[in-house]
């Protein structure tokens, strides 16, 4: 499958109904989107991924959000996504990459081990304290956040 991967250089033309399937609450990603760089993943013509960096320490990049419309998922194109991602912060100077998600995301957590991230930690509560709505996945509601980094 042929696709393109590019920088989103204003931030008002990121698809937030993309972002919103990696993080459901716009207010969340609000917080964080200008002070970020989002990447776009383009097939025929059409956005079907993202991936969103936000500087948080010196030589230090966390990926906010990272997410693939649903029709493009299961294809591979996640992985081809998240390395992108880790080429590109290694290629801003980064020497750190982090990234955290629900600890109920087996995918998740699968897909960012195989690309070689660790887990470094556990944000008990993240999802209750900071989100409005009970989030759910894979039949469980999610409470806490998995940290995960890889040094590049």
């Amino acid at each position: 499958m042929e696709y393109e991967i590019f920088e989103c250089k204003n931030t008002e033309d990121v698809p937030m109904r993309l972002l919103l399937i990696a993080d459901p609450e716009e207010k969340m990603i609000e917080s964080y989107i200008h002070r970020s760089r989002c990447f776009l993943m383009k097939h025929d013509n059409n956005i079907i991924g993202v991936y969103v960096l936000l500087a948080t320490r010196p030589n230090t990049v966390e990926i906010m959000n990272i997410a693939l419309t649903q029709t493009m998922q299961g294809k591979g194109l996640g992985e081809k996504l998240l390395r992108h991602a880790l080429e590109t912060a290694r290629n801003f100077g980064y020497k750190t990459v982090e990234i955290g998600t629900g600890s109920t995301g087996t995918s998740q957590l699968y897909l960012y081990q195989k690309c070689g991230f660790r887990m470094v930690g556990v944000e008990v509560d993240y999802f209750l304290r900071n989100y409005d709505m009970p989030l759910y996945e894979n039949g469980l509601r999610i409470r806490d956040m998995v940290r995960l980094s890889q040094t590049l």
